[in-house]
């Protein structure tokens, strides 16, 4: 989830072998448990817990390790976090929701720590670090009261692994890495009892990509149809997130994004400045579907009136330099945008969150991940040993390079469509095939990575008919792509997902 989107059509990785495994704690398994004949395979800590969500106290069972699953012909270790509501008398008629990250190489804490699980980071209500080491405390705004939990890290992340002689490279790539997940989920809800609960699937960023398939290969493979699927900063196609000569589709998507940027930062002239935002980004839509998408469709058969004229526009609407968007003839690149903003200031924001500065420097780093990176991390670590009383001497890897850079595309016979994967096609496969199938998208207005307008523009390239759009819904937020750290946001957020859900 942290890294370049880019690096997802990169070729090479290296072998992982499986490190020494955590103990068992002392606490008695519950009645759902795996069975027996399981356990020896697997490596599970089972605790009691209670938490104030929503304003009631919640008493659930955690269990927290490694279930040993077979896919592909290979053998691995998927660490999982559960999180099961006690005293449910029938099980079900309790949803369940499995939830992951991205990156792809990204752990899935981000999610659980910062968002549903039932304890989270503490930080400020603009989602700044309260203290150093972070602490953590109650989650009012976790989904537990309406879902019983799962957390997944992909193979190669956190604490999963290949089995000792199996390859990374059988578990990662956009093919593998959807089986794996699908080969879990389903030895999950088997072992678990779960095949009567509502299921649904929740992803952040890469993970909205491996949503899709995932929800695509349960049905498929197993006759498994998941109820819903929550998406939180999806890509679902890559068409947009590599300009070119011939894919010029990035700077149209990209551009209201910068334009609420520029508005956040007060960057506009009176008139822009003094609109809400809301009714300044509708503006900006309008502009890009009927001025400017026309013009980059044109090219270089723009008269210099009509080039100069299209800058002066951009020059309004994102708050740069009129000369600057000439100088980049009027197609502003991600980086461009970001260092360009503020440069002045000799400040560049945050790629994640357009709401964060930091100094400019040509070092790749995102101002925006430096601070949830040290909400999240320290504190998570102390979560698993002492709340949860898992114990291992094997590296917890938040985020794995070798994964992303070593990540394959799918096979040619898929979903690729034109050189980029793309999985319009597979979204309303799904949709059309299983009515019951919702699909809420969430989008942050301050987030470069996976902008909201590219997020429209896939799903109206997702031909429905009216029964099945009825189950689309979008949400809008005023964060970035973890807009659920800012307070304000996820209030919003949790009051919608009561609905959604029910």
């Amino acid at each position: 989830m942290k890294k370049r989107i880019a690096v997802l059509l990169m070729l090479s990785l290296l072998m992982l072998t499986l490190l020494p495994a955590a103990a068992f704690a002392d606490e008695e398994v519950p009645d759902r448990a795996a069975p027996e004949a399981a356990a020896s395979q697997d490596n599970l800590v089972t605790t009691q817990h209670t938490a104030v969500i929503h304003g009631e106290e919640i008493a659930y069972t955690a269990t927290v390790g490694t279930m040993a699953v077979q896919t592909g012909g290979e053998a691995c270790e998927f660490f999982f976090r559960s999180y099961t509501r006690d005293g449910v008398e029938n099980i079900a008629e309790r949803p369940i929701t499995f939830a992951f990250n991205g990156g792809p190489g990204s752990c899935s804490y981000y999610l659980e720590f910062g968002c549903l699980g039932p304890k989270r980071a503490e930080m400020s209500e603009d989602g700044h670090s309260l203290s150093l080491p972070p602490r953590f405390a109650d989650n009012g705004n976790s989904l537990l009261d309406i879902t019983d939990l799962v957390f997944i890290d992909a193979i190669g992340t956190g604490y999963s692994r290949p089995a000792d002689g199996a390859e990374l490279g059988s578990f990662i790539g956009y093919d593998n890495d959807v089986r794996s997940f699908g080969d879990f989920i389903r030895q999950y809800v088997n072992r678990y009892t779960r095949w009567g609960s509502e299921k649904y699937i929740a992803g952040e960023s890469y993970g909205t990509t491996r949503a899709v398939g995932i929800c695509k290969y349960l049905s498929d493979t197993y006759a498994m149809n998941v109820n819903g699927l929550m998406l939180f900063s999806t890509i679902n196609d890559f068409s947009q997130a590599i300009p070119s000569a011939s894919n010029e589709l990035p700077y149209a998507v990209f551009f209201p994004t910068f334009a609420a940027d520029a508005w956040y930062h007060g960057m506009l002239g009176e008139h822009y400045q003094a609109m809400e935002l809301e009714e300044y980004l509708d503006e900006v839509r309008d502009f890009v579907s009927t001025e400017y998408v026309p013009a980059l469709f044109r090219g270089s058969r723009l008269t210099d009136a009509e080039r100069n004229g299209l800058a002066e526009k951009i020059s309004s609407y994102l708050g740069l330099p009129e000369e600057y968007v000439i100088e980049k003839n009027n197609r502003i690149a991600e980086d461009d945008f970001l260092s360009g903003l503020l440069r002045e200031k000799n400040l560049k924001i945050g790629r994640m969150d357009g709401r964060y500065t930091g100094l400019l420097i040509d070092d790749g780093s995102d101002p925006s991940s430096v601070e949830s990176n040290l909400i999240l991390g320290n504190a998570y670590y102390t979560y698993l040993t002492e709340e949860l009383n898992y114990q291992t001497d094997r590296p917890y890897l938040p985020f794995n390079g070798e994964v992303s850079d070593g990540w394959t595309s799918p096979a040619p016979d898929t979903a690729w469509l034109g050189g980029y994967f793309s999985q319009e096609e597979i979204i309303r496969e799904c949709m059309a095939r299983n009515p019951y199938l919702k699909v809420w998208v969430n989008c942050g207005y301050y987030d470069s990575a996976t902008p909201f307008y590219a997020a429209e523009w896939v799903y109206a390239h997702v031909f429905l008919n009216e029964e099945s759009r009825d189950n689309l819904s979008f949400s809008y937020y005023p964060s970035g792509h973890m807009f659920y750290l800012e307070k304000t946001s996820f209030d919003q957020f949790r009051e919608e997902a009561g609905y959604w859900y029910q």
